[in-house]
């Protein structure tokens, strides 16, 4: 009897909320690890800083920048689980130089976006 009972209410549940297809728009995934994505460092010393992602290390590490001028985060490898993504992204090279991520996010003007 019970466990009739708890089959029905799971078939009710899943007939109100359909699973989500890979073919919707909407259940694409957009924020990818990619150089000029911009991400927040959730743990650590610079924790609640801004910054870039230049270059992809392996699965789990990448080189993050700040530049350290705009959000004072110098150049350094960090793994990816210590990192939140955001939607933004600058146009920049694999292992841009500090100079060029200061230029592309100028231009984009990606900070101000942000606050």
């Amino acid at each position: 009897w019970l466990k009739l009972s708890s089959v029905s209410q799971r078939s009710s549940r899943s007939a109100q909320n359909p699973p989500v297809r890979a073919s919707d728009p909407g259940a694409m995934f957009t924020r990818f690890v990619e150089p000029g994505r911009l991400a927040l460092i959730t743990y650590g010393p610079c924790a609640g800083k801004m910054c870039t992602i230049v270059d992809i290390v392996d699965q789990k590490r990448v080189v993050v920048d700040g530049p350290e001028a705009i959000t004072g985060v110098r150049r350094h490898m960090m793994p990816v689980k210590r990192l939140s993504l955001t939607d933004f992204t600058a146009k920049i090279p694999r292992g841009a130089r500090e100079k060029t991520l200061r230029t592309a996010l100028e231009k984009d003007e990606i900070m101000k976006k942000w606050s």
